[in-house]
């Protein structure tokens, strides 16, 4: 990869490839004092900055001008990759035509396929995988294109990448599956169909963080509305701490009825020793440990 200095031709050629000014980019190029695939600092191509930004146009005159739809920049990110991260289906179409690689990744691990997936751009996810893009590929943390869609709440790509054979278990290195991230999240609909799909309630990250613990934690009342109708631990998980305790910290009570009504115990001691009715107390929930409180009593009048 030549990184030479460069000349005002090639600053030239960038710009109107960055701003699809057709008739200049055909200009420069024709005076031949630069190269169709010049590099700035950063390995930058012309035709990097045109598919980036979804001038077809401009792309298809590179292309038919020599210009390498394999080339790559410093970080390992192709014209593809950018074309599928800004959603320009057209652009990704006449760069996998013109011998693009499919699942060429960064140096992180991201592909076309993740990129899209991220940002939720549901036509070039249906077009990559049509043509062969990987499903299960993964980023250096192990995080899948499904992983990505599920933290970032893009329901149809989520749903389409399960249909054609998605991991639905697959984990982040961390021991992070689709469903805890959604659960964090706040993403009910995406737990719903991860759940429907066959994802492992209780499954936890590496700290023994289940997707229902997390979900307490951060008040996701919805989430855990649909984590409970598949029965996960509601005891003390392999942290040492329940879900009731991790909503007694964070102080929410309708999470804390939904787990009471759900069986949870207001009296289990966590590692330390605390139940949830002192957690919220020592936190200063006072509605919250009042209510645990009257549960535990409640439990204790009935035995």
């Amino acid at each position: 990869m030549s990184l030479k200095k460069e000349s005002l031709s090639d600053v030239q050629l960038h710009l109107a490839a960055l701003n699809g000014d057709l008739p200049l980019l055909k200009k420069i190029l024709d005076s031949g004092k630069v190269h169709v695939d010049s590099r700035d600092k950063e390995g930058t191509t012309p035709l990097i900055l045109a598919s980036a930004n979804g001038h077809l146009d401009c792309v298809h005159e590179l292309l038919e001008q020599g210009a390498d739809p394999r080339a790559k920049r410093i970080t390992g990110t192709t014209p593809l990759f950018f074309a599928a991260q800004g959603g320009h289906l057209d652009v990704v179409n006449i760069l996998v035509d013109r011998g693009a690689p499919l699942d060429s990744t960064s140096v992180d691990g991201g592909s076309a396929l993740f990129v899209a997936c991220q940002c939720g751009h549901m036509d070039v996810v249906k077009e990559l995988v049509k043509r062969g893009a990987k499903i299960n590929t993964h980023m250096k943390d192990k995080a899948t294109p499904l992983f990505i869609a599920a933290q970032n709440g893009h329901y149809k790509v989520l749903v389409f990448l399960l249909a054609q054979g998605a991991n639905v278990d697959a984990s982040r290195t961390d021991g992070a599956t689709p469903l805890w991230i959604a659960a964090q999240m706040g993403h009910d609909h995406i737990v719903a169909q991860l759940l429907k799909a066959g994802a492992r309630v209780d499954a936890a990250r590496y700290d023994g963080a289940t997707a229902i613990f997390k979900a307490s934690h951060k008040g996701h009342s919805a989430v855990i509305g649909e984590l409970l109708k598949y029965k996960p631990s509601l005891g003390l998980l392999s942290n040492g701490e329940s879900a009731l305790h991790a909503a007694a910290l964070s102080g929410s009570l309708p999470v804390c009825k939904q787990l009471i009504a759900a069986g949870a115990d207001p009296s289990l001691k966590n590692q330390e020793g605390f139940t949830p009715i002192e957690v919220a107390q020592k936190h200063k929930h006072n509605i919250v440990s009042d209510y645990l409180r009257n549960c535990a009593n409640r439990q204790f009048s009935n035995k």
